[in-house]
């Protein structure tokens, strides 16, 4: 077992470069579970497989476990640097406000099933059985005003999304607000449901997944930078592959739902159940070339180091290696 320094050419100690960040290759990342008590039942990983795509039980203990335990530690220091300040304040020591972890990662690379696989993870742990979910999606702008604003052909592009009120979103969990509402996304219309709302009840980690979560604050017109979604996390993940690995991905689920959720009549989509295969396999690629890749190319890959910590994953969508950022 090896832990090297990222960007270390060959390995050799002689010509090593300099990087903030330490890499563990999955059989380094993997042998950490060994030493962590699982906070899941063997029947309750099984059951997780059932949440994502070629999500095995070997990868569930061998990447996820070592991960879920490696947050609970930067959770519970959050704890004692809290109490810690606030005993220096000559203050009551008043509720911790909730841990938030920003998510981020190209459409189709697998972060919805990590976030998923780690909110059961983390709440089993004691210390932080509140752990909450929210996924960017329901803060886009709803196709009509999309349609409106030109914006419907790009999607998922920064501009795409209500900033405004996402920023809110993560400055109220922050602020310690004992109820924060998000907006829902329905992936079965392509749309913003109207009217529909979850409500995040003051958890100890808050998950916030999506897309363009690590991007760096704007420059406004007056030339002052703002806030970032990311000033306000605690830590962050990419989940990151080759681009090339990405897009043969986002083919293969759209084949899948082609025969599964797209042959519902009330899904926006349902026109692509009567493709042939090889019709919808082009027409995957050309949105893949129009719309997802240049968003990946042009706005989220360049978040990536970024995060505090990257999964790299290979072909068969396991994690080939953990590029984690040094303290």
């Amino acid at each position: 077992m090896s832990t090297a320094e990222a960007g270390t050419p060959g390995g050799e100690e002689n010509h090593r470069e300099s990087s903030p960040y330490l890499e563990l290759d999955r059989g380094t990342w993997a042998a950490l579970a060994s030493e962590t008590r699982s906070p899941l039942t063997a029947e309750e990983i099984i059951r997780l497989r059932g949440l994502g795509d070629a999500l095995s039980l070997e990868e569930v203990v061998a990447v996820y476990l070592p991960l879920s335990r490696l947050l609970s530690m930067y959770v519970e220091e959050a704890g004692r640097l809290h109490r810690r300040q606030e005993e220096f304040l000559h203050r009551r020591t008043p509720p911790r406000t909730p841990f938030v972890i920003g998510l981020a990662g190209s459409v189709a690379v697998g972060k919805s099933t990590t976030a998923r696989v780690l909110q059961q993870m983390l709440a089993r742990w004691p210390e932080h059985p509140n752990v909450a979910l929210v996924t960017t999606d329901g803060f886009l702008y709803p196709n009509a005003e999309l349609e409106k604003r030109g914006l419907l052909q790009r999607k998922g592009f920064p501009e795409s999304y209500d900033r405004r009120a996402l920023m809110k979103f993560v400055v109220d969990i922050k602020s310690g607000r004992d109820e924060v509402e998000a907006p829902v996304y329905s992936h079965l219309i392509y749309d913003v449901v109207p009217d529909e709302k979850v409500v995040v009840r003051s958890p100890d980690i808050l998950i916030l997944e999506g897309l363009n979560v690590l991007q760096p604050a704007r420059v406004r017109a007056d030339g002052r930078t703002g806030l970032g979604l990311s000033d306000f996390f605690d830590f962050s993940i990419f989940v990151d592959a080759a681009v090339n690995h990405v897009r043969d991905w986002y083919v293969d689920r759209f084949l899948k739902l082609r025969e599964t959720a797209f042959r519902d009549p009330s899904s926006y989509f349902a026109k692509y159940a009567r493709l042939t295969h090889d019709e919808a396999v082009d027409e995957a690629r050309r949105i893949w070339d129009a719309i997802n890749g240049p968003n990946l190319e042009q706005n989220v890959l360049p978040t990536r180091s970024r995060a505090t910590l990257v999964l790299r994953k290979d072909a068969d969508h396991s994690v080939r290696y953990v590029r984690l950022r040094k303290l």
